[in-house]
Parts: structure tokens; sequence; C-alpha cells
């Protein structure tokens, strides 16, 4: 919204730093950050005023969490989406189709979220939506963010899979490339889903996870810089730089009221929104293979539900003591402050190693 105001710089020169992408990101990330501290604290107080006894906890999760985080409202992602989408709005350019195909994914998936958690906390159960039709919804409207994208998207890029560390290589999906990206944005939503089970764990990493694409984004989108580092240009896409600002600022609001002990809970609300957004920004940028190093510690946790389930039905024994691995961890001894942390520091270490595929070509 703002960005329309830099034809005034004629005028008054202040608004030609309206035209800099670099500038807007900033603004996004602090106009995100002040939504987050003036609204977090009433918000947080409307939710427990509804909510009574708060998310309901898993009664076969682990038995300190009973004790710890009953009465914990949840929902929160409410708080993330509203500065989220306040500064989008705000400080992107509205004309460019990548910020609004990436609002509604995120926002389509919060509301599935907020749906599942207010189904939780009307049943009193940590069971909400049917998975299956969770799942259904979720897959109906990341495929029709690709069949978007699909016509959007100029050739050779339209349908196309780019390949880390070589720089000519485009793998022409064809039709394929709606099932793929569905598959990519889903499994990203899921994955920070399934992540969120500790105070800050999940925050944390998408956020590690938004500022790395906030970055791949801006060179993508800019001929010199992807030339120069032999990426595939992505024209227009810099302007989603704005919103992984927003979505950094966001977090760190979020973060203030996350970190333990939790004042709030993020919910299927904020987490589903948060994945499916850089899933998203993902398949736009063609760096869809790179997410699953930069926000490998999702993955993993995602798998270790899978190996956990497929073992436990094929051979009726446990591989890890509890999934996701965060409560294997706790299981152990572990503190939950130290999983957080080690976790985290896990993050970085696979946001540096995603990053440097950018110049390995």
């Amino acid at each position: 919204m703002l960005y329309y105001l830099y034809p005034l710089s004629d005028r008054f020169h202040a608004f030609n730093v309206l035209r800099y992408i670099t500038f807007r990101t900033g603004g996004a990330v602090l106009t995100a950050l002040l939504i987050s501290f003036v609204f977090g604290a009433p918000i947080i107080s409307w939710l427990k005023s509804k909510q009574g006894d708060g998310q309901p906890i898993r009664a076969d999760g682990p038995q300190s969490h009973l004790i710890r985080k009953k009465g914990t409202p949840t929902m929160g992602g409410t708080l993330v989406l509203l500065s989220l989408t306040i500064a989008t709005l705000l400080w992107a350019d509205l004309s460019n189709l990548y910020v609004w195909i990436v609002l509604a994914v995120t926002v389509g998936f919060g509301f599935i979220g907020f749906v599942d958690d207010y189904k939780k906390l009307t049943r009193h159960s940590h069971r909400g939506m049917s998975g299956r039709l969770r799942l259904l919804i979720e897959m109906a409207l990341a495929a029709a963010a690709c069949v978007a994208l699909a016509f959007i998207m100029r050739a050779p890029l339209a349908n196309t899979l780019a390949v880390p560390f070589f720089k000519n290589v485009l793998l022409n999906l064809g039709w394929f490339f709606i099932p793929f990206g569905v598959l990519v944005i889903t499994g990203a939503s899921n994955a920070v889903n399934l992540t969120d089970g500790l105070d800050g764990l999940a925050i944390g990493p998408a956020m590690i996870a938004a500022g790395c694409f906030a970055f791949i984004a801006y060179l993508v989108g800019n001929a010199v810089f992807s030339n120069y580092l032999q990426l595939h240009h992505v024209p227009h896409a810099d302007e989603l730089t704005v919103f992984c600002g927003a979505m950094v600022g966001a977090s760190l609001g979020f973060l203030w009221f996350n970190a333990p002990p939790a004042s709030v809970f993020m919910g299927d609300t904020g987490s589903l929104a948060i994945g499916a957004a850089i899933g998203t920004i993902a398949v736009i940028t063609k760096h869809e293979l790179v997410l699953a190093m930069i926000g490998g510690l999702f993955v993993v946790e995602a798998v270790s539900v899978i190996v956990q389930v497929a073992h436990f039905k094929m051979t009726g024994r446990r591989v890890f003591r509890m999934a996701p691995l965060h409560h294997h961890f706790e299981q152990l001894g572990w503190e939950e402050s130290k999983i957080v942390i080690r976790f985290w520091i896990i993050a970085v270490i696979l946001a540096i190693a995603g990053l440097a595929t950018l110049k390995l070509r």
C-alpha cells in the first residue's frame, strides 16, 4: 500500500525509498513486530477468557505436559497471521500476483488450522478435524495455488524443477508439477505442525527459514544477482522478500510470548499457515529441494513420526520412545529448554548449508 506513494518522490524526495525492496522489507519486519507487541497481550487475555482450561493436553504425551502446560491458551497463530497480513498489505507491491497467492495460501491454511483448534477446544480433546478431511482441504487449496503459479510463471520455469548444485538443470515435470507442488506445500505445512510441540520449538526454525527465503527471493527475483550466482531468474519473485520480512517480524513478536514458559501456544492456526507459506515461496523461487535442507529440522521431525508409525504397524515395536523426535529426547530426561535451543542450533546449521547451495553451482 505504501509502495504506491513513491511517485510522490518528484515532490518529496523522501518517498523515493519506497521503491526499494530492502527498505520495505525492513519496514515490514518492524511493523509486524510492533503489531505483535501491541496486540499480543490483549489477544492472549481474550483467548484465556474464551478457552477456560486452554489447549487440551494429550494424555498419551509426556506426563510433565499435563502439569506444566495445563491452562495455556492456544490459537496464538492468530497473532502471527494478524501482524504478518497487515505488514504485508502495508509494505508490499499489491499488484504482484505472487504476493497474493502466498497470502491466500497462508490465510487459507490458517483458517483450516483455526477450525481444527476450535474443534479441539469445543470437544475438550486433542483430536480436532478428521485427519483425512483436513488433508483433502489442504491439498485442494495447495493445488489451486499451484495451478495459478503454472499459468503465471514464464517458460522455461513453469512446470519445472530446479536441481541444486547444477546451474542449467531444469527438469520438466509437465502437469506433474501440480501434485509435486501440492506435496511440497502440504508437506511443509504439516511438518511445521508436527514440530510445534514444545515452547518456542517451531517458531524459531520457522523464523530462520523465512529469513533464508527472504534472501533467496531477493536474489532469484533480481536479474543481476541471479545471473551472477547462476540461479534461475524468476521475475517479480523479489517482492516476496517483503512477505518473508513480515513473517520474520511476526515470528519474533510471537516468540516473545511463546518463549518458555509459553503464555500462549501457536496451535494449528499458526503452524499450518507458516509451513504452507514457506512451502509456497519455495515453489515460486524454484528452491523446493533446498527447502528440504533449510527446513531439515521439520523434515526430520515428520520422518520420525512416519518411521515410528510404520515400524510399529509392521513389528509392534517402537523405534523412538515417543514421536515426534523432540518427545523422544524429553523421555530421555532432557530439559525442554535444552531440546529447544539445541534444535535451533541444528536449524541454523541446516540453513547455512541450504544457503551454501546458492554459490555452489
